[in-house]
């Protein structure tokens, strides 16, 4: 039995089960998915291992339509009630404001839920769609990291990051419709 963090008007946010390896394998194995993620394209067989990694894990869940996986939030506890957050979303469902319905959701949850203070996101300055994505949340651009990570496929070749950022109070007072906790 899955368990469900909370929904909103069309998705539900909850933990992962070993069985959503074939969903997740849908959102891993794609290239394009994947291409400004820190680790490889993954095979459908490592899917099943990393299904089951998602589902004893505290940091990684599901974002489901209908039942079916359409792409993983990762949220991970900082410092200083600091949280980051990252994610992932299914090529055929992007561009549909799954993404920010799923994400708008899971800050007001971990705002009001979790006692969460601050939130970051590190974006790789290339990933338009994401930059685009935490602006629309009400993130706003703390840094620019010139040469922070190397490139997956190129480790001689260094990527640049912004850092973007989210405060507590900052959500609140940002009309934060899109969720509600269950």
């Amino acid at each position: 039995m899955r368990n469900i963090l909370f929904e909103t008007e069309r998705l539900s946010v909850g933990k992962f089960l070993p069985e959503d390896y074939n969903d997740l394998a849908e959102i891993l194995t794609d290239p394009d998915v994947t291409f400004f993620e820190p680790y490889p394209t993954f095979t459908k067989e490592a899917c099943v291992q990393e299904a089951a990694k998602f589902a004893h894990s505290e940091e990684f869940f599901a974002v489901l339509l209908n039942g079916k996986v359409i792409g993983k939030i990762w949220f991970a506890k900082r410092n200083a009630g600091t949280y980051e957050l990252g994610y992932t979303f299914h090529a055929a469902f992007q561009g549909k404001g799954y993404a920010s319905e799923s994400l708008r959701g899971f800050l007001q949850y971990g705002f009001t839920q979790c006692n969460v203070r601050r939130v970051i996101a590190e974006i790789d300055s290339r990933n338009e769609k994401s930059v685009h994505l935490a602006e629309r949340l009400g993130m706003r651009r703390e840094a620019f990291h010139k040469e922070l990570f190397p490139d997956k496929n190129d480790p001689a070749q260094y990527n640049d990051f912004y850092i973007y950022a989210i405060l507590q109070k900052e959500f609140a007072g940002a009309g934060s419709e899109g969720g509600a906790a269950v």
